[in-house]
């Protein structure tokens, strides 16, 4: 991925270096469940916040210490592929009459506090409807390309376009009216909203890399496969076949494999918004 020459965002938060500090407990959930609900990128963090019991996280200020670290290349990575998704955003915000409302990023170790509750590395990246900011522990992007074989930098720029892609279906109250289902219908129910709500925001991560293409040429040859091998490698069938040795259809949050890729191909080959209506997704 061409990413040198892209602007970085002045939206980034880094506390690298800052402690989280208590502990989040697991409560009944199983380790080998949590790890694959973690390992899914874009849920709703308030989803799985609900399970975890005692979550109470004070900040706990640390120096960090002086000097480079080994993962500021992917810090400064970070902030490009977010200048770039405030850029193809504003523009088309801007096409449609409206202003684009930029999230902020916070980079953190470990642990954090955000605005919807307690946080940990363990739950992958996330986007908080709360505070308007995408959370992500940079661990997250070696874990991408060694545990789950989705190397290349594009695959990490479709986590993030992914996550921006939830606050802009913030911005249109898409959470909203999804958190107001919450309590009315069954698990089953509501957890079918929320593949909906995943696959259209894997569209919007593919409307960013059309529109990212043609103001800035950030493709090079194997991007949009890797993109598409980190959509196929955190499918909610996958992931479950995986962790429990068994797929369980009515327990997705996220989409298959297959859907994923779709949605996010869809957003790519048409960088049409209309194509990506939250009714027509399935």
């Amino acid at each position: 991925m061409r990413w040198q020459d892209l602007r970085r965002s002045s939206n980034v938060e880094d506390r690298r270096g800052m402690s989280g500090g208590g502990k989040i407990a697991l409560g009944g959930i199983g380790t080998i469940i949590v790890l694959a609900i973690g390992l899914l990128t874009g849920q709703d963090p308030a989803v799985i916040l609900d399970n975890l019991q005692g979550s109470q996280t004070t900040e706990q200020a640390q120096t960090r210490a002086p000097g480079p670290r080994p993962d500021d290349k992917t810090a400064d990575f970070v902030s490009a592929v977010l200048g770039s998704t405030e850029d193809v955003w504003t523009n088309i915000y801007a096409a449609n009459d409206a202003q684009y409302e930029k999230p902020k990023l916070q980079i953190f170790e470990n642990a954090t506090q955000s605005g919807c509750g307690g946080a940990s590395s363990a739950m992958g990246p996330f986007y908080c409807p709360a505070d308007h900011k995408v959370y992500i522990d940079l661990s997250f992007c070696e874990e991408l390309r060694e545990r789950f074989n989705a190397p290349g930098d594009f695959a990490v720029a479709y986590v993030v376009a992914h996550e921006v892609g939830h606050h802009v279906q913030n911005l249109m109250g898409l959470s909203e009216k999804m958190q107001q289902q919450r309590g009315r219908m069954s698990e089953a129910e509501y957890n079918k909203l929320s593949v909906k709500l995943e696959l259209q925001a894997d569209f919007l991560a593919g409307v960013w890399a059309n529109h990212a293409q043609e103001m800035s040429k950030i493709l090079e040859p194997g991007d949009l496969e890797s993109a598409l091998n980190a959509a196929n490698a955190i499918g909610d069938d996958k992931l479950q076949q995986e962790s429990q040795g068994r797929i369980v259809p009515d327990a997705f949050t996220h989409g298959t494999s297959k859907q994923r890729m779709y949605w996010f191909k869809k957003g790519f080959e048409t960088g049409d918004l209309s194509q990506g209506k939250y009714e027509d997704i399935e």
